[in-house]
């Protein structure tokens, strides 16, 4: 069946049951991986999933859910009637509804239809990467970390209110960890990531040698000294930096009591005026962005921090409702609904700010601590008491010369950072996770072995 039949189904469903009002999500998708390992095939996988999530709703207005992937009138029947027995048990405490905006018009990207290119083309490109990576420089001995996927997918979500909305898309992605060997020295690893809407998007070519580069830059390195440093954060560190105290900007963590912002600090000064941040899931280099979240409302751009202080909160439809606003299509679906941010965009605000302008990490000679790539977040971060304390992968430059840090970590407190930048720099780049400048803070504390 496809969506619709679902829908009209689930409909049919819920009126034998004589349920009144629910909603379904669903993910349909075909996935072809490959690993390999010095030429040999170590993964190889393909599949085809196909999820359902259906809530309902019973007379006392509590929520029971259920997920199947039997998608069969029979299965689609069974699925109705647990949620439904489920709802008996729903959480009184949690009052959850359909989106306002579940009806909304969404804006879905048009993208060229990307076809399978199959298991075996993957696992040739995959080898040939490899191979090109190991013979890069003879120091490169293995390629432990890779791989090459192509994923096509399908999203739904419908309710008994008549909303309904789906997409399709695709995606690849490639990854090259490196790892380098020289004699009376320790093994140093780095990569790349690349990400497209299908295997011929992606540039091979650039993943191997930024894999290469970035891993051959490590080879000469040396302890640094503990102690307090200026610190430039590359774009893809410092927005993981922000995905990590995300919670600060999110109403769900907020009304759960695990987050540094409360509901009044809308206006809060965060961080020097200089800095902008927003959530923008369907910006245009985003590869994974959602014309809609979970509860079919539609993904928008919002300012989380404008020139420095709180602007917005991410929301679902409870959240919003306890605020008084509106959700901002940033929720899962669930008896409990989670919200999560979708895509990171960090800007300079306009306007003359105290900036110290000379700072750029591809002209400046004064000694300062480079972040290319932060570590352990899970374990090293304490979002709700906004402490960090991460290893990462990083250079000291000093007059005019760069040498990789052996081993270190840096600590501190994601308000002092944030209040203690001391340069944007202009230039975007985009990553993975987002995009954001060369970001520039005085005074955070490293701890080496030196």
């Amino acid at each position: 069946m496809n969506s619709r039949e679902i829908t009209t189904q689930i409909s049919k469903a819920a009126n034998s049951l004589n349920v009144k009002k629910w909603d379904y999500g669903a993910s349909f998708s075909n996935d072809f991986s490959v690993q390999v390992d010095k030429g040999d095939a170590k993964q190889l996988k393909a599949s085809q999933k196909q999820v359902l999530t259906i809530r309902v709703w019973n007379e006392s207005n509590l929520v029971g859910i259920t997920t199947t992937s039997d998608i069969s009138k029979s299965g689609i029947k069974k699925a109705l009637n647990q949620a439904n027995i489920a709802s008996d048990f729903g959480n009184k405490n949690e009052c959850t509804e359909f989106s306002p905006l579940a009806k909304d018009p969404i804006k879905v990207e048009e993208v060229k239809k990307r076809n399978p290119v199959g298991i075996k083309k993957l696992l040739t490109l995959l080898r040939e990467a490899e191979v090109k990576l190991i013979k890069s420089h003879e120091s490169i001995k293995s390629v432990p970390y890779n791989g090459l996927s192509e994923s096509f997918f399908e999203r739904v979500y419908a309710n008994s209110d008549g909303a309904f909305r789906s997409y399709t898309k695709s995606q690849a992605t490639l990854y090259l960890y490196a790892r380098a060997e020289e004699e009376d020295k320790k093994p140093r690893s780095s990569g790349s990531v690349k990400l497209g809407y299908g295997v011929d998007d992606i540039d091979i070519e650039k993943c191997v040698e930024e894999a290469s580069n970035k891993t051959l830059s490590h080879l000469n390195y040396l302890p640094i000294k503990t102690d307090k440093y200026l610190i430039c954060f590359s774009p893809e560190s410092f927005l993981t930096i922000i995905n990590a105290f995300s919670s600060m900007f999110n109403a769900r963590s907020i009304l759960d009591g695990i987050s540094l912002s409360k509901k009044n600090s809308i206006g809060e000064k965060l961080s020097t005026e200089a800095l902008n941040i927003y959530d923008d899931g369907l910006h245009e280099k985003n590869i994974s962005s959602s014309p809609f979240d979970g509860e079919g409302t539609p993904t928008k751009r919002i300012c989380l921090i404008n020139k420095g202080k709180i602007q917005n909160f991410i929301h679902s439809e409870s959240t919003a409702r306890i605020f008084k606003t509106n959700p901002t299509g940033h929720a899962g679906l669930g008896s409990k609904v989670s919200v999560s941010p979708d895509w990171i965009v960090v800007e300079k605000s306009t306007g003359n700010y105290n900036l110290k302008t000379s700072l750029d990490h591809s002209k400046y000679e004064g000694e300062f601590v480079y972040i290319e790539e932060l570590n352990a977040i899970h374990a090293g971060v304490r979002a709700s008491q906004g402490s960090f304390s991460l290893p990462f992968d990083g250079w000291l430059y000093k007059n005019g010369s760069k040498i990789s840090i052996e081993s270190a970590t840096v600590a501190g407190d994601i308000k002092y950072l944030l209040k203690n930048i001391v340069n944007i720099e202009s230039n975007q780049e985009v990553t993975p996770s987002g995009i954001s400048p060369h970001i520039w803070v005085d005074e955070l504390s490293i701890t080496g072995d030196a």
